[in-house]
């Protein structure tokens, strides 16, 4: 039987490439998503054994269903966790922070999962957009006013500093950060135009901001994925802790915050608080 991968929202961009590209490499491709329409679709450009499940990753009560429906199919060789979203907005979701809970409650939940059934490589994506994140983990939502990249980059940094400490904790899984870089995505198109996302001292210098976003957001998704790609499937990189694959497809050095000891308690608090592996 070929290998089995499952890999979060990849019915378009980042997702769907890396998609397509394990399929191509022999893999049995699970597409997650909440959108049938443009799952069956991207189930056809992917071809081979693809099929796509449908689960709304914002819905811890979802991410639960889905990783027992793939616990009871048995062993799961690669888990990519590609989910990722910014809003505009300030919003909670069933109670919590948005931002907090798609970038990093709902994969850590479905990591912690199916951790009993993973028998290769998990690989979590996260961004560049970690190096802008308040630093603070008393709460799911840090203090002072709402601007969505600076959030946007904290719960990618808590998904870092999880993915680095799981690293060092998993006996036969390899556990590897995949920093994509910026990609013309349904993420970024429009998102990035808004000066509303940055904080006040950063919307003074608005212009040379915007510039910067269209230049990380201008490479295709095909090279976006690549560091995915690379994390889910070189050899070379089997069994390596703390390890962050970057833009270019070669590790590199990962932000020193996700590797202090009281970021990382201070994470697992929030994460084992706010998204239990069993819900009370």
């Amino acid at each position: 039987m070929p290998p089995k991968a499952v890999i979060t929202a990849a019915t378009a961009g980042i997702g769907l490439e890396t998609a397509k590209e394990l399929a191509r490499r022999g893999f049995a491709v699970t597409v997650i998503g909440r959108d049938p329409q443009r799952g069956h679709q991207a189930t056809a450009q992917i071809g081979g054994e693809a099929r796509f499940l449908r689960t709304d990753l914002a819905s811890l009560h979802q991410v639960r269903a889905l990783a027992r429906k793939l616990t009871d199919e048995g062993p799961l060789d690669v888990l990519i966790n590609n989910v990722g979203a910014m809003f505009p907005r300030h919003q909670h979701i069933d109670g919590l922070e948005a931002t907090f809970l798609v970038n990093h409650l709902s994969p850590y939940l479905l990591t912690e999962l199916l951790l009993p059934v993973i028998t290769g490589r998990i690989v979590n994506v996260t961004s560049a957009a970690v190096i802008a994140a308040k630093k603070n983990f008393d709460h799911t939502e840090p203090p002072g006013g709402y601007y969505a990249f600076h959030w946007y980059g904290r719960a990618k940094l808590a998904n870092l500093a999880y993915t680095l400490d799981l690293s060092t904790r998993t006996n036969g899984i390899t556990v590897i950060a995949a920093d994509p870089g910026g990609a013309a995505t349904d993420m970024t198109n429009g998102t990035m135009n808004d000066p509303n996302i940055v904080s006040p001292p950063l919307r003074l210098l608005w212009p040379l901001v915007k510039r910067t976003f269209a230049r990380s957001t201008a490479r295709p998704a095909t090279r976006a994925a690549q560091p995915s790609i690379t994390a889910a499937t070189d050899p070379a990189l089997t069994g390596r802790t703390q390890l962050l694959i970057g833009p270019n497809g070669t590790p590199t050095t990962p932000h020193r915050t996700a590797l202090q000891p009281h970021v990382i308690a201070a994470i697992r608090r929030l994460s084992e608080q706010h998204a239990p592996l069993e819900p009370s």
